[in-house]
């Protein structure tokens, strides 16, 4: 009896144990897994993180603001098209820093930093608009990144490689083969087909204001669509509806663009009686 007792707990210890070896090396696995990255995986992550960004600048503004206001790339869903890019590029070119912590944390300032250039050069040359402006910011280069968001972008490359993206992946892994490519196929299409439509509204939009206001707007011929364009039933319709002033202003409310003497103007400066946030939560904070 007393021998089948011992076995007993042992038996019980050595299952206790491999539970415990089996967490670990779950843990393990969960950290340091290889993933094969495709096409549409990359799309995945693409909508993913587009998404994930825009809660992170959501909460972002409430913090520095005291406001909650749209940070979204997009006229309809809730997408952060920087961070979706950067993540998209980023978790393929930080997959052979993954050994060092520092390893990824400057890989990853490289890495955003340059994305957030580019992005912002594709704003001002093809759009004539600046999505932000860091010119006021210590050892910033052209406006478009500066040396503090260098470090930010390191530190969520670090958040990213660790504690976000092997989950991630882990949720990935468990769908289907099936809803994974109707999940990755249709959100990428609804997310192309709402940024096509925020290019066209931010065109009439700006159609509208330049006439409305008498701008002097630096580089307007590639800004603003024809007079015939403006005629047409439907981009009326949707002038005054989906694209109107308040919609734009509410959703883009950092927008901002350089007239011809090189001054950096702010809508929101000019259309005077519209809040371009949505409600306050603090008088703490000011509103740039």
């Amino acid at each position: 009896m007393n021998e089948n007792k011992t076995t007993s707990k042992e038996e019980i210890t050595g299952k206790i144990i491999k539970v415990e070896n089996d967490k670990i090396q779950d843990k393990i696995i969960i950290a340091d897994q290889v993933v094969k990255i495709t096409f549409k995986r990359e799309l995945a992550y693409f909508v993913i993180y587009s998404f994930l960004g825009f809660i992170v600048e959501t909460i972002f503004g409430i913090l520095t603001k005291g406001v909650v206001e749209s940070r979204k790339s997009c006229l309809f869903g809730p997408f952060c098209c920087i961070y979706g890019l950067g993540a998209a590029i980023m978790i393929p070119g930080l997959q052979k820093f993954k050994k060092s912590n520092w390893g990824i944390f400057i890989a990853g300032a490289i890495e955003g930093s340059v994305i957030e250039y580019i992005i912002s050069w594709i704003g001002e040359i093809i759009f004539k608009i600046k999505w932000w402006d860091y010119s006021n910011m210590p050892f910033n280069i052209n406006g478009r990144i500066t040396l503090t968001f260098s470090i930010f972008w390191g530190l969520l490359a670090l958040v990213l490689m660790r504690f976000i993206n092997p989950y991630i992946e882990r949720g990935i892994n468990k769908l289907s083969k099936k809803w994974f490519d109707i999940l990755t196929i249709s959100l990428t299409i609804f997310l192309i087909l709402d940024l096509l439509i925020t290019a066209l509204g931010l065109k009439v939009f700006y159609t509208r204001l330049i006439k409305e206001n008498n701008l002097q707007i630096k580089g307007e011929n590639a800004l603003i669509v024809s007079d015939e364009v403006m005629e047409y039933n439907v981009i009326k319709f949707l002038s005054n509806n989906i694209f109107s002033n308040e919609k734009i202003l509410k959703t883009f409310p950092n927008i901002k663009f350089e007239d011809k003497d090189g001054n950096i103007v702010w809508i929101k400066d000019i259309l005077t009686d519209i809040q371009p946030y949505y409600f306050k939560i603090s008088d703490k904070f000011r509103l740039k």
